[in-house]
């Protein structure tokens, strides 16, 4: 499995990548695995204020549906267009064409209180 250094994670398996005051956040390669062949993304909070840990979409998979959490406050800015016509991306490149949201952040300093890589490592025993 794969898990750049340079991002931040979440215990809910969300990763989230800032550049200045804007960020992108997708699922972990661990949570696409655990959740198998990705169907459907399903993101209505463009436009919307949300709080760190509040839903911000689900993804459906074959056998399950899951709720996607917001690593740290801000605002939906715009949902990966690529993911209406290929959810599966999320499956091949979650890291790369397979983001789910670019987001402005209400606070950058509050990525700090995310999980570095190595400490995300350790929380799923890899």
């Amino acid at each position: 499995m794969n898990f750049p250094s340079e991002l931040n994670y979440t215990k809910e398996h969300e990763w989230i990548r800032l550049e200045g005051d804007t960020a992108y956040v997708g699922v972990t390669d661990f949570a696409q695995k655990e959740l198998g062949d990705i169907v459907y993304v399903d993101i209505t909070s463009t436009g919307n204020d949300l709080g760190a840990d509040e839903i911000f979409g689900t993804v459906e998979a074959v056998k399950t549906v899951s709720d996607l959490f917001l690593p740290i406050a801000g605002k939906v800015l715009e949902v990966n267009p690529l993911l209406e016509a290929k959810p599966d991306l999320v499956n091949s490149d979650p890291y790369g064409d397979g983001w789910m949201i670019k987001l402005k952040v209400a606070n950058p300093a509050d990525v700090a209180g995310l999980l570095s890589m190595e400490a995300y490592t350790k929380l799923i025993g890899v």
